[in-house]
């Protein structure tokens, strides 16, 4: 079989890729040292922290919705918030979130701050009840702007992706690792694909952003479809 694709192979006639207009050849880097420095502090930051019910470091998470970011229209201040979403959160408080604000600027600061949910910052600490928390995001969710709300809606997107995956491979169960189980877990990225929608619709929303909030929301409708009992 391999002897016969190569054959194949050998029949094609191949051009050379021809440029776009849209595509930078020299010039500027497209981002600065800042966002090699957020990976570095991230990375400290997790380092001891790996996805929920696996063995993955959770560091692996950060990358993945930086990259959804940078993917779809963000700059590079939200890509650096994307690295940073979580450390606020699971790494230390109000501590970190002063120490990210020293580093990187207000704006990323307040980028990461939009997408906490509890700024406690103790990891396996006492946090606000699950539902509690959940709603109070969901409602903040639909006023934030929309660099806040792209970075939020990416670490969604990679979760979700995350769960799916899980779910094809290991059936329910996968949902033991969530609080909520199956049922609010579903509801949560259901109300939030909705917030995104509607902020997708709306005047401030660009190409990018409508295409991560239309993508997460077919994500959750298979999800819905999928997990369906």
């Amino acid at each position: 079989m391999a002897e016969a694709a190569i054959a194949a192979a050998a029949r094609l006639q191949l051009e050379p890729p021809k440029k776009l207009a849209s595509e930078k050849t020299g010039g500027p880097p497209s981002y600065s040292s800042r966002l090699a420095s957020a990976f570095a502090f991230a990375a400290e930051q997790h380092k001891l922290q790996v996805r929920k019910g696996t063995t993955i470091p959770y560091v692996t998470h950060l990358m993945g919705v930086a990259s959804l970011v940078g993917e779809h229209g963000g700059s590079e201040d939200e890509m650096i918030a994307a690295l940073l979403h979580d450390a606020v959160e699971d790494t230390g408080g109000a501590p970190v979130a002063a120490e990210i604000e020293r580093r990187f600027g207000a704006h990323v600061a307040q980028i990461v701050a939009g997408c906490t949910d509890d700024d406690t910052g103790a990891p396996g600490g006492a946090k606000q009840p699950w539902l509690e928390r959940k709603i109070k995001y969901v409602r903040r969710a639909a006023g934030e702007p929309l660099d806040t709300v792209r970075v939020s809606a990416s670490d969604k997107l990679h979760n979700l992706r995350a769960i799916l995956a899980d779910f094809r491979e290991h059936g329910t169960i996968v949902f033991e690792r969530f609080k909520a189980g199956r049922s609010g877990t579903l509801w949560y990225y259901r109300a939030l694909a909705d917030v995104f929608a509607a902020v997708a619709a709306g005047p401030d929303a660009d190409d990018g952003f409508r295409r991560l909030a239309a993508e997460l929301g077919r994500g959750v409708a298979q999800l819905e479809a999928e997990t369906r009992v």
